[in-house]
């Protein structure tokens, strides 16, 4: 049985939005959503759809970076072997790219690790750092990675190894004993910009790098730009938030998708399904690229994702491209098998009020897609779950954990670290390895933290909606305006709508048997919506029933453009009229 959304509309001050109607030159619809959103002031709003290239912040407002970037200037100009330690993931792997082409492009001595998912596990390893020092290597970066490996950077500098970490991960209260820590997250760094994901910080490592190197600031800012597309693409698969630098970013990355001279990225947009020359969009790049990205360190090993974007061989680039499309199949396959089985498990078991976190485990359950399915569940039920693959050989368990809400993850299992081998994370995703005798006692543990920490009224979805519109009010300028207020995603939504008192004129037709597509109509006007994943909800698009339908509009990219709705949620009309939501000035 669903647990039916509650509903949020929003109190809007009505005269601020016709005068930042009016400031802007934008639509009435568009000025609720900016004042919901906090963007009531004309300048602030206008930064806000225009973001420029130069609001990216000065690198050195970042501490440690003066430091980090003379260390590996250094490094480029004594051409001194250096090691780059990544992650296996999008922001890993690009990570490892944008540093690689720029150190090769300056003359270093440059090559990277990226660990091996299933073999290696998370984080950085002695045994790699021991092969470094081996072969020579004088100076290691990490990447997306290193802020908690205490040791293991110790365990460099016993060996005459200088580290700078570059991460964006929660960091301890010791930080690692490198030259420098790169991470606004530290404690005491001024950085304005905190929700950086890991090739963010490689990128502001690699503007002061330049500054650092003495190259032009005209070459310097038509190099830094170019990266952007990589930061980009790195930015939306990580899901920080996509507001003040990451909005600037994101939004410009983007735009340079549509001329990639990227052999690696030209191929990966192929086998996206996105056409070149085309403008890709951060929910195409979240569904449809980083998926094929991850793919790689999911099933198999994400050194062939950095082999093809720093490949100049267009048909080696586009080899390594339908290898991750096909391992992205061989995921999603993975993927739908180990949902169904813990799907059964709850009906065995049903989730009820009494457990607000749930960890599910089973044998032989593959690392590379625990973190997806826990994703789905918490969608699925509205707390936080954690997904544990048990490896009966070593006799543990490892995973990856998702949040709901407000809920920290990070904070409960620091408030349980002693059951752990090892865990880190942020609030809402995390990762851990315990000892399969200690799995039962981190369940009721976690479902006890859970259960203290939520309310019964978190466990119920919310629906809040940024603006009720007319039907009427979705035509072309709309459309244009809604690309100004993208990227959307993490922190900057695409904002949802509702339309009070519609209907729906005629059943609803079936897409691939789990999908929907419908028309809704409000006073003799009407608009295409389609419901992802909805069939299970036809019965509640019955025709001729007043309905209120809140939805999220979005680019049609599949029938020639325009907007369409995706269907957020659908309820018996409230009776409310079209000024519900909006207060006088």
């Amino acid at each position: 049985m669903r647990n039916p959304a509650r509903w949020i509309l929003p109190e809007i001050d009505s005269g601020a939005a016709t005068r930042l109607s009016a400031e802007l030159g934008v639509s009435a619809l568009v000025a609720r959503i900016l004042v919901k959103r906090g963007y009531g002031e004309a300048e602030r709003a206008y930064r806000f759809l225009r973001p420029a290239i130069g609001d990216l912040h000065d690198p050195y407002r970042m501490r440690g970076m003066g430091i980090a970037a003379a260390r590996l200037a250094e490094a480029v100009r004594k051409r001194e072997p250096i090691l780059l330690y990544g992650d296996y993931d999008v922001d890993g792997t690009t990570s490892i790219v944008i540093l690689k082409k720029v150190l090769d492009m300056v003359g270093a001595d440059a090559d990277f690790h990226v660990p091996h998912r299933l073999k290696d596990g998370y984080g950085m390893r002695p045994e790699v750092i021991t092969d470094a020092a081996s072969r020579g290597v004088k100076l290691i970066v990490s990447v997306d990675t290193g802020i908690r490996a205490n040791d293991v950077v110790r365990h460099a500098r016993e060996l005459g190894i200088d580290v700078v970490v570059t991460d964006h991960h929660l960091p301890e209260e010791e930080l690692p004993p490198a030259v420098a820590v790169l991470n606004p997250n530290q404690r005491e760094c001024p950085y304005p910009e905190k929700n950086l994901c890991g090739a963010g910080v490689a990128f502001k490592l690699v503007q002061a790098l330049l500054v650092e190197l003495g190259m032009p600031e005209g070459r310097r800012q038509r190099l830094m730009e170019s990266l952007l597309k990589m930061v980009a693409v790195a930015t939306v698969a990580d899901v920080v938030p996509l507001t003040g630098e990451n909005r600037v970013i994101v939004k410009h990355g983007l735009n340079g998708l549509t001329s990639t001279p990227n052999p690696g990225l030209k191929a990966l947009l192929e086998v996206a399904g996105l056409a070149a020359g085309s403008r890709a969009n951060a929910g195409q790049v979240a569904f449809r690229v980083a998926p094929r990205i991850n793919a790689a360190g999911r099933m198999d090993t994400a050194r062939d994702v950095v082999e093809m974007f720093l490949c100049a061989d267009v048909e080696r680039a586009r080899k390594i491209a339908s290898h991750l499309h096909s391992l992205n199949q061989e995921r999603q396959q993975t993927e739908q098998a180990m949902l169904e089985r813990v799907l059964e498990e709850c009906e065995a078991e049903p989730v009820d009020d009494r457990r607000r976190g749930l960890v599910f485990a089973g044998a032989g359950w593959h690392k590379g897609v625990v973190g997806i399915v826990a994703s789905r569940l918490v969608e699925r039920f509205c707390r936080p779950v954690f997904v544990l693959g048990i490896d009966e050989a070593k006799g543990e368990a490892s995973g990856s954990g998702r949040s709901a809400g407000s809920f920290h993850l990070l904070q409960a299992l620091e408030s349980m670290a002693g059951l752990f081998t090892k865990f880190g994370g942020h609030r809402q995703a995390a990762g851990l390895t315990l000892p399969v005798a200690r799995l039962e006692q981190f369940r009721e543990r976690f479902t006890a933290y859970a259960n203290a920490q939520i309310g019964v009224d978190d466990l119920r979805p919310v629906m809040e909606v940024d603006a009720v519109a007319r039907v009427e009010e979705i035509n072309g300028r709309t459309s244009e305006e809604w690309e100004w207020l993208a990227p959307f995603g993490c922190g900057n939504a695409a904002p949802v709508v509702a339309f009070l008192s519609a209907s729906i004129p005629e059943a609803p037709a079936l897409m691939k048997e789990k999908h929907v597509k419908c028309r809704v109509m409000q006073e003799r006007r009407w608009m295409v919506c389609k419901g992802w994943n909805w069939a299970e909800r036809c019965g509640e698009l019955t025709p001729g029933q007043p309905v209120d339908v809140a939805l999220a509009l979005e680019e049609d990219t599949y029938y020639g453009g325009g907007l369409t709705g995706v269907l957020k949620d659908v309820r018996r009309a409230s009776g409310e009229s079209f000024a519900a939501g909006t207060r006088p000035d």
